[in-house]
Order: C-alpha cells, then sequence, then structure tokens
C-alpha cells in the first residue's frame, strides 16, 4: 500500500464514523419529532393539531445559520437542515402543499426550498385554483408568486387576496435563472421557434433580440408548458425554462442563465389559514381601502412614520366598485402582536373603509 494510500484510508476512516454518528443523530431526531407530534395529538386532538410551525422552522434554521462555523456556507448548511426537518415533518404529517403548475415550474422549486422534497406537492393550473383548494382544506399550505425584481408586482395574486379568506404564513426568495432547451443536439442553429410564459421572455427580451431578433416567441402558460412542447414538437423549437424542467422534459441546455439581469429574482408567498407567531424577523401584509381624496396615501403612510415602522412594499390596485377607488397591499417590517404594530392597525382602521391583515410571517431565511 503506497503512502497515498494509507493517508486517504485514515481519512476515509474517519469519514465512515462520522457518517455512523449523523446516522444515530438523524434518527434520534426523527424520533423526537414522533414524540412531538403524539404530545401535540394529546393536547391539540388529532384533528386540531398543528404541526406544521413557520416561526419554529425560521428560528431553527437561523441558529443554524449562526452557529455555523464553515467550510460549508451558512446556506448550504440552512438547506441540509431544511431537508432534514422535511422528513421529520413527514413524520408527524405529511404536509401537502398546492402550487401553481405544472410540474417542473419555479413555483415548484419554491415549494421544495421552503418545505423540502418530502412535502407533497399538487400542481394547479391556476393561481385562483390555489387559493380554492387551500380555503376549501384540500391542501394545508399553497405557493403563488407575487413579484418578480425585473418586472413587478403578480397584481393577480394580489387581487386574490380580496377574493379568499387566507393567511400569508411565509415567503420564499429564488433566484430566476433561465436557460434556452432544445430536444436533440444542434445548438442555437436552426431554432425558429421559442415558447416561454410572458414573464421569462419580458426577462431574457434583450438577449433574445441580439440572439434571435427574428425568431417567433409564443407565450404559454408556464414554462414547464413551454419545455414540454418543445419536447413534443422537438426539431427547431426551443423553449426558455429552468433546470428542473430541462430534467423533466429530457431536454438539452442550449445556453445557460440568459436572463438580462443576473440578479433577477422572484418571491413568493406560503398562504394557508393559521396565524403565524412572532419569529423575532417578521413581516406583515395588509389591505387597505381608502376613499377617493387628496392626500389618502399621504395621511396612511403617516401612521408608520409616526410609530417608526420600515415599510418594505407598497402597491396601489384599484377597486372598482363603492364610494371609494384604490386598494393598497402594504408589506412592513414587524409582526401584529408588537405594541406599535397594534397602534398603527388600530389607527388605520379608524381611518380607512376597510382594512384587512392577510398575515404577519417570517422573514424569508434562505
Amino acid at each position: 500500500m503506497s503512502n497515498q494510500e494509507k493517508e486517504l484510508k485514515i481519512l476515509r476512516d474517519q469519514i465512515d464514523s462520522i457518517d455512523r454518528q449523523i446516522h444515530t443523530l438523524l434518527n434520534d431526531r426523527a424520533r423526537c419529532a414522533q414524540n412531538v407530534a403524539e404530545v401535540k395529538q394529546k393536547y391539540q386532538g388529532e384533528t386540531d393539531a398543528v404541526f406544521y410551525r413557520p416561526e419554529r422552522e425560521a428560528q431553527v434554521l437561523r441558529r443554524v445559520m449562526d452557529r455555523n462555523e464553515g467550510p460549508l456556507a451558512d446556506k448550504e448548511v440552512a438547506r441540509l437542515f431544511r431537508e432534514v426537518m422535511s422528513v421529520c415533518l413527514a413524520l408527524e404529517k405529511p404536509m401537502h402543499v398546492a402550487f401553481l403548475g405544472p410540474e417542473g415550474t419555479f413555483t415548484q422549486q419554491a415549494v421544495n426550498k421552503h418545505f423540502g422534497h418530502s412535502a407533497r406537492c399538487v400542481p394547479f393550473s391556476s393561481t385562483d385554483e390555489v387559493f380554492r383548494e387551500v380555503e376549501s382544506g384540500g391542501a394545508h399550505y399553497g405557493v403563488v408568486p407575487i413579484e418578480n425584481s425585473t418586472e413587478g408586482m403578480v397584481n393577480h395574486t394580489l387581487d386574490l387576496f380580496k377574493r379568499f379568506n387566507l393567511q400569508i404564513c411565509g415567503e420564499v426568495e429564488l433566484r430566476i435563472h433561465h436557460h434556452l432547451l432544445r430536444a436533440g443536439e444542434g445548438g442555437l442553429a436552426g431554432i425558429t421557434r421559442i415558447y416561454s410564459h410572458q414573464q421569462s421572455l419580458a426577462q431574457c427580451r434583450s438577449w433574445l433580440d441580439s440572439n434571435f431578433p427574428s425568431v417567433e416567441r409564443i407565450a404559454v402558460s408556464s414554462n414547464a408548458e413551454a419545455a414540454r412542447l418543445a419536447a413534443e414538437e422537438g426539431g427547431h423549437v426551443a423553449a426558455i425554462a429552468s433546470d428542473m424542467a430541462a430534467d423533466l422534459y429530457e431536454l438539452n441546455i442550449v445556453t445557460r442563465n440568459i436572463e438580462d439581469r443576473s440578479d433577477n429574482a422572484t418571491r413568493f408567498l406560503i398562504i394557508g389559514d393559521q396565524e403565524v407567531g412572532k419569529s423575532g424577523q417578521d413581516k406583515t401584509s395588509i389591505l387597505i381601502s381608502v376613499r377617493d381624496k387628496a392626500g389618502a396615501l399621504y395621511e396612511l403612510l403617516e401612521h408608520f412614520h409616526k410609530h417608526k415602522i420600515s415599510l418594505t412594499r407598497i402597491e396601489t390596485r384599484p377597486v372598482a366598485s363603492g364610494g371609494w377607488s384604490f386598494m393598497f397591499y402594504i408589506d412592513f417590517v414587524g409582526h401584529f402582536s408588537d405594541v406599535n404594530v397594534q397602534q398603527v392597525l388600530q389607527e388605520l382602521e379608524s381611518e380607512s373603509v376597510e382594512l384587512k391583515l392577510l398575515g404577519s410571517y417570517p422573514v424569508a431565511v434562505i
């Protein structure tokens, strides 16, 4: 045995020993999770027991990142723990999560990032159906897109919060990388038609103008649908979609990362019917309707300034009926149980036509 082989054997024996310890600890954690489920069912009842606590998981992941000493990056360690928690939660009660499908979309990637791969994901063809499935109890939670760093807010999602009585339970931020996909070989040559979602086409506009100025661009319901069509039609057809879609539909990635902005990201919301406790780093979202008068928005914002609350997003939506004409969607830092937040909500409620608290939830961790 050479000196190299001797040194490697020592290191590999150490790895095997560490793996056995990790395995033992993983099973210990899983058994503890099962005990947690038994305690919850004992005191809350089998039907009413709440197994998924967003604030608790956010706290655990933050502690993982805070105590990490390397060489693994903080977020990589947090992703590992995210999967461990996902597997353990599935032992307590598997989560059924509705998402805007079909399979292979960025929304499904957001589901996996937030809930881990042990959650049971069910795709739906529209955001309306996702809201309806969660409100009816068919799914524990839903995941829907709310804004993109390039294209702005998804207004249809905002409008659905007016129609459905659901809470925001969390958020996911996902870096969006678009790839040009096609069946078979051939590179960029011979492509005469490109499918993708309209937002993805917009996010890759400059690249497309430079490389395919005369090629037909066809907007479809999702990037996954674009990949499916490219796989089905083959030949001179390409799609703009994700790694997941490429794997799912067995397409080749011709060119990676064709988005016009390298910081392109989409924020998704987790919707459910539960009130979320404080995690220590939280956001609150509200919908508020006011009468159409000069200075209406200024008067709303003045309350946040007075109580030193930072806004992270404000969006205006028109309302067709009633004696008022605007509805504001507002995200701000803090939890609804905070004293200053309660004061702001009371003041806003006394001055508005309608105030709807959409929920307080942990700021995205990974």
